[in-house]
């Protein structure tokens, strides 16, 4: 049988191993901590002309996902929180009654200006009559 190790326990009850060297680490493990200068200093390298972020993130010892999420986050405390602009809001102008409108001056070109529930028309010279009478018995249908 190739392959076969006989040493390896196919009976799932375990054999004492004599272990010959065992190394114990100590000391503080886990995510490193760097200073806001450190940091700094690390991005102005990643950031200098010619220099790659992967390179800069391998000499010192980091990933390049690390030294991109700093880049990220240095550039979102750069922009500009958004402002409010103050808002004046003034009363509106009180509709102007039939007559005000009757007095309004007419326009100078020979406009037509129709009026029907509210709502003004206003027809330029030149305008065909097929169109108007279009308009007309569409504003006297929404009556």
């Amino acid at each position: 049988m190739s392959g076969f190790d006989p040493t390896h326990d196919l009976t799932c009850e375990p054999k004492p191993i004599v272990v010959r060297r065992l190394e114990v680490i100590t000391g503080v493990g886990g995510r490193r901590t760097w200073s806001a200068d450190a940091k700094a200093e690390i991005m102005l390298e990643a950031l200098a002309p010619g220099a790659t972020v992967s390179e800069v993130a391998r000499r010192h010892d980091l990933r390049p996902q690390q030294v991109f999420g700093w880049l990220r986050e240095a550039r979102k405390a750069a922009e500009p929180a958004p402002a409010f602009v103050p808002v004046v809001v003034e009363p509106a102008e009180p509709p102007r009654t039939v007559a005000a409108k009757r007095r309004r001056k007419p326009r100078v070109g020979g406009d037509i200006e129709i009026e029907i529930d509210g709502v003004l028309v206003r027809i330029g010279r030149g305008a065909e009559a097929k169109t108007v009478a279009t308009v007309i018995q569409a504003l006297k249908a929404g009556q």
